[in-house]
């Protein structure tokens, strides 16, 4: 399994027999160069999208373009995606699970928002999510953009995830601190990811309060493109 940062809220995780790309945001992506995009998206089979905002969506289509991968998501925001030209994946919701080959992916809640931006207004399509990923006997719960919430007390106990990729970079999701606190009390991971920092200044810059609130877990402060093997 390989673990790839995109930038902010960006992943590929290669895992069993698929290629993942989660919420692939290029062009726009400060922490992300143009000579990078193609080495980003190679040999993408699927595409998870976990929920409206531009920083989630605004490549979507184009990737699904050039790699021919099917986009999967919440229901309303599946539909929007295909019609604006994305190749049509699974249109599905809270509490199902579709399967790429050897890999499960389980749709779960998160707590934000999800709208795009349409003629200058908003539209909201569906609701904001995460995912449970299983394959090659790891589970990986991918928070997507949220706030600390109950939800995740169920989610730990049933799925049992012991791989964390959280949004921790405050301000438009949990901070740092959050993120640990949440770790702590809802889940036992082995590894913690955060994401969703670095990016604007009005994110966290620094994983070092995530580090310091989770001793004994592997927490790892990513790098663009450099693959992490939890």
């Amino acid at each position: 399994m390989k673990i790839i940062w995109l930038g902010h809220g960006s992943f590929r995780i290669e895992i069993e027999d698929q290629v993942l790309l989660i919420d692939p945001w290029l062009h726009a992506n400060p922490m992300l160069e143009d000579a990078q995009h193609e080495a980003a998206i190679a040999g993408a089979t699927h595409i998870l999208v976990t929920h409206g905002h531009f920083d989630h969506t605004a490549d979507v289509v184009e990737v699904s373009g050039r790699t021919g991968a099917p986009v999967s998501a919440m229901v309303e925001l599946a539909a929007w995606l295909a019609e604006k030209g994305a190749t049509k994946g699974h249109g599905w919701n809270k509490g199902g699970t579709i399967t790429f080959g050897a890999v499960t992916v389980t749709m779960v809640p998160a707590s934000h928002s999800s709208s795009v931006t349409v003629d200058g207004r908003p539209v909201y399509l569906g609701m904001e999510t995460g995912f449970i990923i299983k394959g090659e006997g790891r589970t990986i719960y991918f928070s997507g953009d949220t706030s600390i919430m109950a939800d995740m007390d169920w989610i730990g106990k049933y799925h049992q995830p012991d791989i964390g990729i959280l949004c921790a970079g405050g301000y438009y999701t949990m901070d740092m601190e959050q993120a640990a606190w949440a770790a702590r009390t809802y889940f036992d991971f082995a590894t913690v990811i955060p994401c969703h920092y670095r990016t604007f200044p009005a994110l966290a810059q620094s994983a070092e309060p995530l580090i310091a609130g989770l001793p004994g877990v592997r927490v790892i402060e990513p790098q663009v493109l450099e693959p992490i093997e939890p």
